[in-house]
């Protein structure tokens, strides 16, 4: 066989396993129906993925407090799903293969094999954090803007509002505040 043939076969054979592990592993995300039917930009899995970032980086102070509304209930990652519609092409494929950097590779930035959304909360924070800190700008950045993008997401909510100490806009504000 010559090397040509070689590197062909071997090509061919990274490029089979390649797709069936992307096929893996972006499988058993639940989403409900409706829920899927709502989305905009994002894949069901990537959905998924977006809501437990969000869920980690807009993680209330006081765990026991009920009164502050979680990144679910204000719906963070719907926002995004919209958000990226209007979007620059290329800047939406980068937020999009984010997504499937934190979800499949980052974890193994502290030695997990699992899944993002398979982690444990702090095994998460722990990802994000790593993230946040790395030496490298570009990793940094890219935590940065989902961060933005989640605290955008989150902060649009006049239920989130309260934790800040916040009494919303004076622009068109109701005569009774915001609610």
């Amino acid at each position: 066989m010559s090397r040509r043939a070689v590197l062909a076969g071997l090509g061919s054979a990274l490029l089979v396993t390649g797709s069936a592990v992307a096929i893996l592993r972006t499988r058993g995300y639940e989403v409900s129906e409706e829920r899927r039917a709502s989305l905009v930009v994002l894949a069901p899995w990537q959905l998924v993925v977006l809501e437990h970032i969000a869920a980690r980086i807009a993680a209330p102070d006081d765990a026991t407090d009920k009164s502050i509304p979680s990144a679910y209930d204000v719906d963070v990652a719907g926002f995004v799903d919209r958000y990226c519609a209007g979007m620059h092409a290329l800047l939406r494929r980068d937020l999009l293969r984010l997504l499937g950097f934190i979800e499949h590779m980052a974890p193994l930035a502290i030695k997990k094999t699992a899944r993002f959304t398979h982690l444990v909360d702090a095994d998460q924070d722990r990802v994000l954090a790593w993230m946040e800190s790395n030496d490298q700008g570009l990793m940094r950045g890219a935590f940065a803007s989902i961060k933005a993008l989640v605290f955008m997401g989150y902060y649009r909510d006049p239920r989130t509002w309260k934790v800040m100490g916040y009494a919303g806009p004076f622009v068109k504000r109701p005569v009774g505040g915001w609610q």
